[in-house]
């Protein structure tokens, strides 16, 4: 099992003036305890299960070029972009540019979006949910295309792009992976099964029949279902009142068993390096050896 490192709070106390140098930190340290995976949202104010909207929130694909130069070897996303606030031509040669100035380290990382506050607040769109859905599907479609070599044009209900020139490409071929997030029955799990190479879940209950609905789907389009890597987004915080290392480790091998490939997470406080470096020593290597359950 994988570990990765989701920065979802930007409010570190060294405030604006120490940002950057605390991020490089955080990203340089999630490296060298050997986690997969480095992520940022992508809102434009903080949500509410972080923290006030007021609160420090900085732009993905912007701050991701940052972590792409302060970094070798971790891959690199935006969890998970949010559809409707970039054109998909744009947002198709943003992720190539990451991966190509990263070393090949870029993802797509993209759901169909849901904060309407933050939309309202700054004009970005936000049509109706089912139009969105309509719209991440024709993005996924245009990206693929644009990560092809052919430049033919792509006519769909939302979005014309007369050539899909995309000059460089990608160094990771065919394409970057692509990671879609939510954990909707009917249309995004699906899409995943139809274009994904990853997706997220989140932890509960009814991830045992996520996972199903899942199997189904790959079932139906003819799709490997072990070709999808499994993610769960969970608090990575060693916490005393749910068992420590101890009961972090059980709660990883756990997904592990449900086959669950990788585990991406928060961690409190992560611009001090101490919960990080913890983190490193205790957790990561053991998690390594665990095996997701395949089929």
């Amino acid at each position: 099992m994988k570990l990765g490192l989701h920065v979802s709070d930007f409010t570190f106390p060294g405030g604006p003036p120490q940002l950057a140098a605390d991020l490089r930190r955080i990203a340089t340290t999630a490296e060298d305890i050997g986690m997969d995976k480095l992520s940022v949202m992508d809102h434009v104010w903080q949500i509410h299960s972080v923290g006030p909207a007021e609160h420090e929130m900085l732009e993905a694909y912007t701050t991701l070029g940052y972590l792409a130069a302060c970094t070798t070897r971790i891959d690199l996303l935006a969890w998970v972009t949010a559809t409707v606030y970039r054109e998909p031509g744009l947002l198709a040669k943003s992720v190539t540019t990451l991966d190509v100035l990263s070393g090949g380290r870029a993802w797509l990382g993209i759901g169909a979006a849901w904060n309407q506050d933050e939309c309202r607040g700054l004009g970005l769109p936000f049509p109706p949910v089912a139009e969105r859905f309509e719209r991440l599907e024709e993005t996924l479609r245009i990206c693929l295309q644009m990560w092809d070599d052919a430049e033919d044009p792509f006519h769909g209900k939302h979005y014309t792009l007369e050539r899909t020139l995309n000059s460089p490409q990608s160094l990771r071929r065919p394409h970057p992976p692509i990671l879609i997030g939510g954990s909707g029955e009917r249309k995004t799990l699906r899409l995943v099964a139809q274009y994904a190479q990853a997706c997220n879940l989140f932890l509960g209950p009814d991830l045992p029949h996520k996972l199903d609905v899942l199997r189904e789907h790959c079932a139906r389009l003819g799709r490997d279902y072990d070709e999808i890597e499994k993610t769960v987004l969970m608090s990575l915080d060693i916490d005393p009142a749910r068992g420590g290392v101890d009961g972090l480790l059980e709660q990883l091998r756990g997904l592990a068993e449900l086959g669950v490939a990788h585990v991406h997470g928060r961690i409190s406080n992560a611009a001090d390096s101490t919960a990080l470096e913890l983190l490193g020593e205790r957790v990561v290597p053991i998690a390594a050896t665990f095996e997701p359950a395949r089929g």
